[in-house]
């Protein structure tokens, strides 16, 4: 094998660390992003959660101010 396909192999395997390292940053960041999605969703469902609960409240207090009238 001649010097000029070692140098090839070489730099094949330097691009091939290179993407890995490039998919590893991006798997970093998307689980960062996907943490940060739970976390906003979690959010509004406790937020829906209390806007329904509120609604209920007033839609009882309605209803018990017209049988009161």
């Amino acid at each position: 094998m001649t010097e000029h396909y070692f140098n090839a192999l070489e730099q094949k395997i330097d691009q091939l660390l290179q993407h890995c390292e490039q998919l590893e940053r991006e798997n970093d960041q998307l689980r960062e992003r996907e943490q940060s999605l739970k976390e906003e969703r979690a959010q509004l469902v406790q937020l829906n959660e209390q806007t329904q609960s509120k609604i209920k409240t007033m839609i009882m207090r309605l209803k018990a101010l017209e049988q009161n009238k």
